[in-house]
């Protein structure tokens, strides 16, 4: 059980999940916060948002000074990973060869307690980069030698969103026409932010020994009504125009030759096709935590005046 002035660790701590993070365990009153990530800019936001927060800019694929804040840690919580990318050794780089440099500073600061966010998509039938560079990071994790917990949660949403819903959202607001693949009839479980940083939150607190629980957004909602949800609580009159997939694939895999950072790839189109239904555990049940529905997650989300309009860079 921890206690709220206990040192806590957060490493990717300026990314989606490191972000609503830090903005959750500080309304809950957690003091004594030292966050890692190499993005200048996006560290720069979470800063500026929250001054009394230790912040280090650093590469954890590099051997560095970083390696001393994990000294006195209580807990640390592994965030950082590559999600999206054109090319195979930055996921390598950076899911893995991270991955292990921060293992074993913990291991040689003799950290009691490690909480993993891993992905559901290590139970997906996928096998781009994402997913299995994340299996091979859960696999080092496992093999650490020190009290961990596992969470896998499924595509998220929320805060500070450079990609995924928050990109469509923001890309919605700029143009007259929004494409859809397909019908956009391909099921999805989107996973509220928040109501994911509050089961990070439970577990910090029960330190859970080799658990690994998988968090799936308990609204089961197809594509393209995440699309006219979105839509409808932004009150945008964009028109939605369904494309072939194979001609969608095609102009993504264009795009992706002039763009070093796409926002969507032709290999998430594959995985948003892929049918995958997954199954997870009671929120409620084990962390205290009652998911908030879709469309109340979606329109704050998007429409907050606090945090909607801050974006991270990609």
């Amino acid at each position: 059980m921890t206690s709220l002035d206990e040192r806590i660790v957060i490493t990717g701590a300026a990314g989606l999940v490191g972000q609503n993070l830090v903005v959750e365990l500080e309304s809950q009153g957690y003091t004594n916060l030292a966050c890692i990530d190499k993005h200048a800019y996006n560290l720069g936001i979470l800063r500026s948002l929250h001054p009394r927060v230790e912040t280090v800019e650093s590469d954890l694929a590099e051997p560095g000074s970083w390696e001393t804040v994990f000294e006195g840690a209580d807990c640390v919580v592994l965030l950082h990973a590559q999600i999206t990318g054109k090319h195979g050794q930055d996921f390598v780089r950076n899911n893995i060869h991270a991955t292990a440099h921060v293992l074993e500073a913990c291991r040689r600061h003799g950290v009691p307690y490690l909480l993993h966010v891993s992905s559901s998509v290590v139970n997906s039938s996928a096998a781009d980069h994402y997913t299995v560079t994340k299996r091979a990071q859960e696999e080092l994790v496992a093999r650490a030698g020190i009290p961990h917990c596992i969470l896998r949660p499924t595509l998220m949403f929320g805060w500070f969103d450079p990609k995924h819903l928050g990109w469509l959202s923001r890309f919605m607001a700029r143009t007259p026409v929004f494409p859809i693949p397909g019908d956009g009839k391909f099921m999805r479980q989107p996973l509220y932010e928040r109501d994911f940083c509050r089961c990070l939150a439970d577990c910090l607190r029960r330190r859970p020994d080799g658990e690994i629980y998988d968090i799936v957004g308990e609204s089961r909602i197809d594509y393209v009504d995440i699309i006219r949800t979105i839509k409808r609580v932004k009150g945008l009159r964009t028109w939605l125009v369904h494309i072939p997939i194979g001609f969608f694939s095609l102009l993504l895999r264009i795009y992706s030759l002039f763009s070093s950072k796409p926002p969507f790839t032709a290999d998430q189109l594959a995985a948003l096709t892929a049918g995958d239904d997954f199954t997870g555990v009671d929120t409620e049940r084990l962390f205290k935590v009652k998911q908030t529905p879709f469309e109340a997650a979606a329109l704050e989300a998007f429409c907050d005046p606090r945090y909607a309009d801050v974006v991270l860079e990609r």
